[in-house]
């Protein structure tokens, strides 16, 4: 096979549409050949049986699988068809046609098209969001869209009959916190702004499969330093506000479980409890829910949030084809026990009374039901709505590329042997609890085959460790081994980072770790302060054993830093100052490969099943499975520990990110790759760009946040203004092509245009230019049209396609009864109206009703840029500015010499939107700078400029000047509320300098002349 995969494997960009993909053979296997569509979804789902009696669900989802029990599997899941509907929602061009509320149509414009500062949503993230939103908002309103409702009702009353579950399914590394941030923000926003509606909730139940992932998600909390709607700028500033009216609580599932209580008399309790004071008093279920989420006690409308939801289900009964035995038997017990106690906690809420669920979001990148679940192993929960598999993943550059065995020196056999290595050692390994009675086991008696597969995989990892130091990466890469149970890890453990052996005389002797990078011990036996090495399992968390009693003094100001977060989050010093050693390992976990952190030293973690999910390191390289793995599910989420990318930034050259590899050994993942070293890319500093408060406070710009413009025209005669930008120029880059050639195999080639269209007559261009002015630029306070304006406007029309129109490369006049050519010249026609009139005020902004000002004060944003501008302190409140090009930079310097400007500073996380219209659709312009000018009205009544650094001209810059100097200038100095504004462009780099002065002074003798 050609190796263009392996060389180059990404083929869309993160932030769109995938609209490419690698073609797979039946074994799953790249192909090397690139098909020019989205990849299906083709996963095994259960069929639900419709409440209904009719068969619905499984229209149009392909070939149905039948089990001896009745139950019945579809090959393709109703993911395709919800997606496809989805994707016509998301391209049509008005927000009054996506039929959602303007609260969520501002969210949906952010995520698409807001300039992010630091990482921006994924297209994965965002799809994932907009399908929930389109459940929830349009598919009721929408006849055709039932369909997916009445497939999640059927597939509910049969799993979940007490509960409305929706599934959405993104790869590992695809950034599912991302997505409940998302989720959350939404039906927040739209709570706090329609308190009115029962179609959305402030009040949040997540919950998580453990500990690890619950500390993780303590970034959803509003009020967490590093929350995701400031940090990652998923809220617009203005909103921000309404989130922290959120009431979340974050949990472990095995919260539910009901507690041992003494809640009682004791006399009752001695009673119930008998003579042998055996029999326990557990809590009820009201009990167990105000110790878990008392916050929403009240609430009868909480949406649950489920991270890695493939824990939660209800079993159903096991045929006797499928009865387990032995470990299968009890691993599929543990499973099932999990489920049936998270899913319990959920429908006790549901029951309780005063309280209630609206609506359960699972997020997983596995949300397949387990072994011994009663339903076939593997197959996709049936309530999942949308799918970002892995291959989706990789082929977005999303996640690292897994690499696994493909070929060995051992001659025979079907595979590698480091494929599934646990086949060749599996009955070689001690059992589960050995260590605790008895001789120990030695460390080094561990397989050979196990030994040489940790020297082989920590081979390469010394190549990876060296290039990370040579490109100062500063932490290093993480290898992870992932063991069967705590004996085999503390032998993995103790064989890597060295031990010392314990004799029958009560002596001892040291053993030096075998893989000198991970070694926790110096030369003489005396332990590192700082472990490399990093053993994880249940008995390490509870003990803490695993720290060093000089790794406190060592790490203090890692604690410090530890301590300050907890007193931030929560406001509890003495939690602060009372920290166990429990919770420091499970802060060292949380923060490998995290720098100045207290797991910044790590380089190998040996766990148990603590990383089948929910550790996020983005720094993990290479894992070496030493477990059985019965299913791809299990090998997925073991894989993907090494998953997430290192680095974010995109080539500019080709717009995807380059490729990074995990590699793998031990793990029989079905996904091939090739043993190559690929070379890190190290991490850009980042710099926080802020408001320097207090000390620079009086420097602050204030501005108002505009939302639209309301025009007031007098009844007398209209009269445009036309000027440069009154123009319109058709192209076939505009309008598409003109002039195409048609050809067959064999036969005459046919010329197609549009040349038919010079046939048209001009008085019926005219008319219906006239007709569109008039219903979409001239209607009353009413609605209704200005039909007196009509013969006015008829003129108007005419004049401005003999002056204003211009057309080139075989367009024609008549493209203009296009709608969207004909809303373009409706808007320079009513602009060029506008302009006359601007001295008889009637252009009015309109403000934010719900944040009408906003400030400098609030600028607080990390950059990775290193084009910085350190301002000067007496003319800028923000201590940088991040410049786009050089021109900026020049502005930077002109503008804090010049003794005129009082304060400047650059529209970057400072939240000035201009909102304007291009064609049919609405858009936001953000300006590149503001300034405060000294005009000769002195300090208390500055001018404000808007200020726009102009390089190549775009297709929709005329549109942005225009809407700058005949609405949005106009309309905020009409109000009279928010100082004086102007507007001025640059256009020129090198004429900068004198081009300012002029404009102030034209300022300040207009103001003299006042």
């Amino acid at each position: 096979m050609a190796d263009s995969f392996f060389e180059k494997p990404i083929l869309n960009s993160p932030y769109g549409y995938p609209g490419r993909h690698w073609e797979l053979d039946d074994d799953g296997q790249p192909t090397n050949r690139i098909i020019d569509t989205r990849r299906h979804s083709e996963l095994i789902t259960p069929v639900p049986q419709s409440k209904k009696g009719k068969k619905s669900s499984r229209a149009g989802q392909g070939d149905l699988l039948t089990e001896a029990d009745g139950q019945e599997y579809v090959l393709k899941p109703i993911v395709n068809r919800i997606r496809a509907e989805v994707d016509v929602w998301r391209r049509l061009p008005s927000e009054s046609q996506w039929r959602v509320t303007p609260h969520t149509a501002r969210l949906l414009r952010h995520w698409r098209e807001h300039q992010f500062n630091d990482v921006r949503p994924f297209f994965c993230q965002v799809e994932a969001a907009e399908t929930a939103i389109w459940l929830a908002e349009v598919a009721s309103r929408e006849r055709p869209a039932h369909f997916a409702l009445n497939h999640l009702q059927d597939a509910n009353g049969d799993a979940n009959p007490e509960l409305f579950r929706i599934a959405l399914k993104l790869a590992t590394g695809a950034g599912k916190t991302t997505v409940m941030a998302m989720l959350i923000a939404w039906q927040t926003i739209n709570a706090v702004r329609m308190p009115g509606s029962n179609r959305f909730s402030r009040s949040f139940l997540i919950v998580a499969p453990g500990i690890t992932i619950r500390d993780r998600l303590r970034v959803l909390l509003p009020n967490d330093p590093e929350n995701y709607y400031r940090t990652r700028e998923l809220v617009p500033q203005d909103m921000l506000d309404d989130v922290l009216k959120a009431k979340i609580v974050v949990t472990n599932y095995h919260a539910f479980k009901h507690r041992v209580t003494t809640d009682v008399a004791r006399g009752t309790q001695k009673a119930i409890e008998g003579r042998d004071g055996k029999m326990a008093l557990l809590e009820t279920d009201g009990q167990m829910l105000r110790r878990v989420m008392p916050e929403l006690m009240h609430d009868k409308a909480i949406v649950v949030i489920n991270d890695e939801a493939h824990h939660c289900y209800r079993e159903r009964p096991l045929s006797a084809e499928e009865k387990l035995k032995g470990d299968e038997k009890k691993e599929a017990d543990e499973n099932n026990a999990a489920a049936r106690l998270w899913i319990s906690g959920l429908e006790a809420i549901r029951r309780h009374r005063g309280m209630g669920i609206r609506t359960v979001y699972d997020l997983s990148a596995t949300p397949f039901f387990l072994r011994g679940s009663g339903y076939r192993e593997g197959t996709l929960f049936p309530w999942t709505v949308s799918d970002f598999s892995l291959v989706d993943a990789i082929e977005s550059g999303i996640v690292k590329l897994p690499r696994v065995p493909i070929a060995d020196n051992i001659p025979g056999g079907d595979m590698p042997q480091y494929r599934n290595l646990w086949d060749t050692i599996g009955k070689k390994m001690p059992k589960k609890g050995l260590l605790k009675g008895g001789k120990p086991v030695d460390s080094h008696s561990i397989p050979i085959q196990l030994q040489t597969a940790l020297e082989a995989l920590y081979g390469h990892y010394e190549k990876v460790f060296d290039l990370w130091e040579d490109n100062d990466i500063g932490v290093p890469p993480v290898f992870i081994v992932v063991c069967n149970n705590t004996t085999t890890s503390k032998l993995v453990h103790d064989y890597i980072s060295g031990f010392f052996r314990h004799h029958d005389d009560e002596s001892r002797t040291f053993e030096q770790g075998r893989l000198k990078l991970f070694r926790n011990y110096d030369d003489n036996g005396e332990r590192l302060a700082r472990p490399r090495t990093l053993l994880i399992d249940s008995a390490q968390l509870e003990s803490g054993e695993a720290l060093d009693r000089n790794f406190r003094e060592i790490a203090t100001d890692e604690i410090d830093r530890f301590r300050d977060d907890i007193v931030q989050r929560t406001g509890d010093r003495n939690a602060a100052d009372n920290i166990t050693d429990q919770d420091l390992l499970r802060e060292v976990m949380n923060t490998v490969g995290k720098k100045g952190r207290l797991g910044e030293s790590i380089r190998c973690v040996v766990s148990v099943s603590m990383l089948t999910e929910g550790w996020d390191a983005n720094t993990v390289t290479h894992i070496l499975g030493v477990r059985a793995f019965g299913t791809q599910l299990l090998c997925e989420q073991v894989v993907g520990r090494g998953l997430r990318r290192q680095s974010y930034d995109v080539d500019p050259d080709t717009g995807l990110f380059d490729a990074e590899y995990a590699d793998i050994l031990g793990i029989p993942f079905d996904f091939t790759a090739q043993p190559v070293v690929a070379p890190p890319k190290p991490p850009k500093k980042t710099t926080n760009i802020r408001a320097v408060r207090p000390e620079r406070d009086h420097l602050e710009i204030r501005f108002p946040r505009v939302r639209g413009y309301r025009v007031d025209l007098p009844p007398e005669k209209l009269v445009p203004k036309f000027t440069a930008e009154s123009k319109l120029v058709l192209t076939p880059d505009l309008v598409g092509a003109t002039k195409t050639v048609n050809s067959g195999l064999i036969g005459e080639k046919a010329q197609l245009s549009v040349e038919h269209l010079r046939d048209t007559r001009p008085s019926s261009i005219v008319y219906n230019l006239t007709h569109h002015l008039l219903l979409h630029k001239y209607r009353d306070a009413g609605g209704d049209a200005k039909l007196h304006l009509f013969g006015q406007l008829k003129r108007i029309a005419r004049v401005w396609i003999d002056q204003c129109l211009e057309c080139k490369g075989g367009t024609f006049p008549a493209q203009l009864m296009y709608r969207e050519i004909a809303d373009m010249a409706a808007c320079r026609i009513a602009d060029a109206v506008t302009a006359q009139m601007l001295d008889q005020r009637p252009v009015r902004a309109i403000l934010d009703p719900f944040n009408p000002a906003g400030s400098t004060m609030h600028v607080n944003f990390n950059s990775s840029s290193d084009k910085l501008w350190p301002t000067n302190l007496d003319k800028s409140h923000v201590n940088y500015v991040v410049w786009d090009s050089t021109w900026e930079e020049q502005f930077c310097r002109v503008a804090e010499q010049h003794p005129r400007v009082m304060a400047y500073v650059k529209n970057q996380g400072l939240g000035l939107e201009v909102p304007y219209r291009y064609g049919s659709g609405q858009r936001t312009y953000i300006p590149d700078f503001v300034v405060r000018i000294d005009d000769g009205r002195g300090a208390d009544d500055p001018l404000n400029l808007v200020v726009e650094i102009s390089g190549y001209p775009k297709g929709d810059k005329a549109e942005k000047v225009s809407t700058m100097n005949t609405y949005w200038v106009p309309g905020v100095n009409n109000l009279g509320s928010h100082g004086r504004w102007a507007f001025a462009e640059f256009t020129e780099v090198f004429e900068i300098d004198d081009a300012f002065d002029r404009l102030i002074e034209g300022f300040v003798r207009e103001s003299a002349a006042a």
